[in-house]
């Protein structure tokens, strides 16, 4: 008789607990670090499994042609995969992204964040919302690529972040 198995990890951060801290290159250039808005802005980083494939251009788009309706809200939004970062500027300039694409390209924050895919060195789609305090306030992982900047700038507005003055 054979036993087959699916072994499916759980997310390695729960909402309540803080953010794990990292520091990752973007395709503007910039090395982005979680701390630094701490107590200044909410952060939500929207995490996708690769560059130029199907899913990831519509939620890329969708960001970049809606991205107003998110930055209505006091918060730092990101896409982050584990791409290196030549290749998230090149999808960045392709999609027209105004907002920063973070690279992991060892994979070690998405693990730490519970989204690195096994075997693959791939992060799954899923988005974190993490308040001023530095704390996770949701993590979603039902992600619409098609409306995820309209139903981004929806979860600010439920999570009860601050609109900019």
């Amino acid at each position: 008789m054979l036993l087959l198995v699916a072994v499916v990890p759980a997310m390695a951060v729960e909402v309540g607990e803080p953010a794990p801290e990292f520091s990752l290159q973007a395709s503007d250039g910039k090395t982005y670090t979680l701390s630094d808005f701490k107590g200044k802005q909410a952060v939500a980083i929207a995490w996708y499994p690769k560059a130029f494939t199907k899913g990831c251009t519509i939620e890329c788009k969708s960001l970049a042609e809606n991205g107003h309706l998110i930055r209505e809200y006091d918060v730092a939004y990101f896409m982050a995969s584990t791409d290196e970062v030549e290749e998230n500027k090149k999808f960045a300039a392709e999609q027209k992204a105004d907002f920063p694409l973070l690279s992991d390209p060892t994979g070690a924050v998405a693990e730490t964040y519970g989204v690195k895919m096994p075997v693959l060195n791939m992060a799954k789609r899923v988005t974190f919302y993490i308040g001023k305090d530095g704390k996770i306030l949701k993590i979603d992982e039902n992600i619409k690529p098609a409306t995820s900047a309209e139903d981004m700038a929806r979860t600010l507005g439920e999570l009860g972040v601050a609109k900019k003055q």
